[in-house]
Formats: structure tokens, sequence, C-alpha cells
């Protein structure tokens, strides 16, 4: 019989369940965690290949050993940040603590959801992006005149127009509102300036949009104008996924903030609005502005924001 008692051992404290255990020097977390009869997932049985059994290191990664060859592989698949360890795979030498990512079938369906997706992103990541809000000036006399299919169809032409500008210039469309469109741009790091990029999707947008304001005014006798706000910033990027729809997404105050930006537009009588922080990226190539400092909705302060000229 093996004598544990002379074994050296620490402490895990489990989050979730607001208590210590024990974790034996030549054990795994998960060995650890099982032991002391918690229900930690763990579907390819301690395999290193479903990902079930990975924790969040709260505190004490430094007392984690590093990666092994599996566990490089899955982290490197689902873009694990350093944090996240797989149980079955970590030793530890000194105390941590931890939180189990996965506690039921839900969490378990949408895990394996997330290790079959091919994206790169699967668990969500954080990015310094450039993040674009429009919308349409004088919108509201549209839906006010127009049947619904009529709006359906002029707003359906109208993304699928914009689509393509944004997607020439390195940019995604995030997200539709009504007449509004979330565009992002550096997901792909196929440029040195993504706020450069947007500037010019935007300048783009406005060229198809005499083309596409011929259309209107043939057709149902309107024009209308757009309206953007820009900011650079960090936000989170990942797929959304209700069920029926899934989606890759961008949240974050930084995203509030570049909606607050376009919303400034409003009050400034302009048409095209840069966070400070995205002015900044491409002051040198375009050095004249006129500058507005503006209260937004939703954040305290004064904040500076800028329309070239």
């Amino acid at each position: 019989m093996n004598d544990t008692k002379n074994i050296k051992s620490h402490k895990i404290h489990l989050f979730k369940e607001h208590k210590e255990i024990n974790c034996l020097e030549n054990s795994t977390i998960l060995e650890a965690t099982l032991a002391a009869h918690i229900n930690h997932t763990h579907a390819c049985g301690g395999q290193a290949k479903c990902s079930t059994c990975r924790v969040s290191i709260r505190k004490g990664l430094e007392n984690c050993s590093p990666r092994n060859e599996a566990e490089k592989l899955i982290a490197d698949k689902l873009n694990f940040p350093a944090e996240i360890r797989l149980a079955c795979q970590t030793h530890i030498n000194g105390n941590i603590s931890i939180r189990r990512m996965v506690s039921d079938k839900m969490d378990m369906d949408i895990i394996f959801e997330q290790f079959s997706d091919q994206s790169g992103i699967a668990l969500g990541i954080q990015q310094k992006l450039t993040i674009v809000f429009t919308d349409i000036v004088n919108y509201t006399s549209l839906a006010e005149k127009f049947p619904p299919y009529d709006i359906v169809h002029v707003l359906n032409r109208y993304y699928r127009i914009m689509n393509t500008i944004i997607q020439d210039n390195n940019g995604i469309i995030s997200d539709v509102a009504g007449d509004g469109i979330l565009a992002v741009f550096g997901m792909d790091n196929k440029s040195n300036n993504s706020v450069l990029d947007a500037f010019n999707a935007i300048d783009g947008m406005n060229e198809k949009l005499k083309l596409f304001n011929k259309y209107l005014e043939e057709n149902f006798n309107i024009q209308f104008g757009i309206r953007a706000g820009v900011h650079y910033g960090n936000v989170i990027v990942g797929p959304f996924d209700t069920g029926a729809m899934k989606k890759m997404a961008v949240i974050g105050d930084n995203v509030n903030y570049a909606s607050r930006i376009e919303s400034a537009n409003k009050e400034f009588g302009t048409k095209l609005l840069l966070s400070e922080e995205a002015y900044s990226e491409i002051k040198n190539k375009y050095p004249n502005y006129n500058m507005y400092e503006a209260t937004l909705k939703g954040k305290t302060g004064q904040y500076k924001l800028y329309e070239i000229i």
C-alpha cells in the first residue's frame, strides 16, 4: 500500500464551490478535484482531447506546470489565453485558485461547438480593432413613407453594396440594426493601419451612395446620406450563438464608445467623426481637422472628436 502522508501537497481553492482541496505533488488538477468528489467534467477521460476539463487560473498561474505538447495543441486551436488550462494536463508546485469552465450539459454543448469551430477565435479573444458605426441620414422619412416590403428591399440592397466596400477595405460587418451598420477593421491583421482602412471604406461608401441615391431617386423619389463614427481600441471578439442564430461579433465599452461618436454627428452637423485614439493613427496623412469637445451619453467627462477636412 502506498503511503501518501509524506508526499508534499498544495492547496487548490475552488471558486465555484467556495472550498479548498489538496493536490498531491504528482497529481494533476483534475485528479485532485475528482479525488475530492468534485463533479469535474472530463468528457475524453483526461486525454487532452476535448477541453471540457479546462479551468481558469484565478491566482497562482506561476505555480502551474508549463503546457505539454498535448495541451499546446488544444490551446493553439482554441486560442486559449495563458490563464486557461487543461486540468487533466496541469500539475502544480504551489497553491492556486481556479474556476471550472464547464458546469452542466449546456456548457458542454457550447464547448463542443466551439471546439469544432475552425475560426481560430472560438473562445473569444481581445483585439485592438477599429470600430465603425454608420447610420442613414433621413432614414426616418423612408420608414414613414413606404410599406415594409419596400423598406426591407432598399435596406438589403444598401447592405449588399456597402458590405462589398467594407470587405474590399479589410473590414467585416459585425452587425446591422435597422439603418445602422457596425463594422470592424483589423481582425485579419492584413493591414498596417486599420483606421486608414476604415476611413477609406467610409469614403468608398459615400462614393457608392451617389449611385445608390440615383436609384432611390428614380424608384422612390428620395435620397439619403451616411453618418459615421470611428474609434480604435480593445474589444472582445467571439462567436455568439443563440441556437437559431450564430455570428462573429464584437462587444465591449469601446463598441459603445464608437456608437456614441456616431451619434455626436447630429450635435455638430458633421458626417464623420473620429475619436482621439482613431485620429492619432492617421493624423500624419490627414493633418487638417476640426476638433470638437463632447459629452457622450453613458460616459463621464469631455471627449475630443475629430473631423478631417
